[in-house]
């Protein structure tokens, strides 16, 4: 499972309109965010499961109505870290045949993070899978990791796949598109030219051959500040004419963590960027894997901004987001909103010091 920071037009032509599609955990969009500072022509995002099984089926969807609005010279889609390529790889091929060539699967790329592919190979069927069935390896961060331990991973990764070729990205910048485009797969080419020809063959890749679940690896909450419980969706400010119950000093959530209010029903005082960074601290590189999403954070001259948070094992990015893209990420009733993705049964554990440092609540 890697996080890649995808902006494919890095390296391309200024008219060579690419669109990603992207699928993640949980509910937060802030993929789409971040690529309105990017030279993408648009994002789609597919949220809250994995579209290679709990979503099957909305792929075709999103690719029929992207190339209807964008008529993309590329559609690139970035699944969740815990997806196997094979539903998805199929469904592109009978998608081909049902737009007579409107589609195509050009190559199925699998990024490794070098600096933690080794720990979670070992846990993962999924992350094995992808290693396995790809027809290229992305290696990222290996600027990171001593010699040893790049040896480690390649050692791990020849022999998961030896014949896969096997390239170092250029930090940030990734690697020329041309070793990646172009490359006419022909990895899961099940013929379906003739009625049920190749289904078992097909059936055997997206059910997996080992009775792979991969969506049971992935446990994900939400950790939020600001309205909470039932009044959530309502906005309801309360005063002195309100028939609510009687406000309390604080509320406490389902991780049993208070956190002070000011006089708006779950609005706390706003936080600072060093208070974010110490909450980050608290994140174990092990059990969990990603925290993303939105934060209005007060800076040393007291001005108050939205930013993206970014985290992966134990690295974070915060980027700062426009006054009018801000507003759109947060309602005025609240200041943090984000997804947490993590190892089955640990997350809510390992998170608790986090959300407790945010003064912030953890629901499902």
């Amino acid at each position: 499972m890697v996080e890649v920071n995808l902006n494919p037009g890095i390296q391309l032509p200024k008219d060579y309109k690419v669109v990603l599609l992207k699928n993640e955990f949980g509910d937060v969009e802030v993929d789409s965010q971040l690529a309105k500072q990017s030279s993408l022509a648009a994002v789609s995002e597919i949220l809250n499961g994995c579209m290679c099984c709990i979503l099957v089926g909305q792929m075709k969807t999103a690719l029929l109505e992207i190339h209807e609005s964008f008529s993309p010279d590329r559609i690139i889609i970035e699944t969740s870290g815990s997806a196997f390529p094979a539903t998805l790889a199929f469904q592109i091929r009978e998608l081909e045949k049902e737009t007579n060539g409107a589609f195509k699967l050009d190559a199925i790329v699998t990024v490794i993070d070098a600096e933690n592919f080794a720990g979670y190979e070992d846990t993962s069927t999924t992350a094995k899978m992808q290693a396995a069935y790809t027809d290229i390896l992305l290696i990222n961060k290996w600027e990171l990791v001593s010699e040893r331990q790049l040896d480690i991973v390649m050692d791990h990764l020849f022999t998961l796949n030896e014949q896969t070729p096997k390239i170092k990205c250029n930090g940030k910048s990734g690697v020329d598109p041309s070793l990646i485009f172009g490359l006419d797969t022909k990895l899961f080419q099940a013929s379906f030219s003739s009625p049920g020809e190749g289904e078992e063959d097909k059936t055997r890749w997206i059910n997996g051959t080992s009775g792979l679940h991969h969506q049971e690896e992935v446990e994900v909450v939400t950790v939020r500040r600001g309205i909470t419980g039932q009044n959530s969706d309502k906005k309801h400010l309360h005063d002195e004419n309100c028939s609510h119950p009687v406000h309390q000093e604080h509320q406490h959530h389902l991780d049993g963590s208070p956190f002070s209010t000011n006089g708006v029903d779950g609005i706390s005082t706003p936080l600072t960027k060093r208070e974010l960074e110490l909450a980050l601290v608290q994140l174990p590189r092990e059990g969990i894997y990603r925290v993303k999403g939105f934060i209005r954070i007060i800076d040393e001259s007291e001005s108050t901004g939205t930013h993206i948070l970014n985290w992966a094992f134990g690295r974070f990015e915060l980027t700062n987001m426009d006054e009018r893209t801000g507003s759109s990420a947060l309602n005025e009733h609240q200041d943090l909103l984000f997804t947490v993705m993590g190892e089955t049964g640990e997350v809510r554990s390992k998170i608790r010091k986090f959300a407790a440092a945010l003064r912030a609540s953890v629901t499902p």
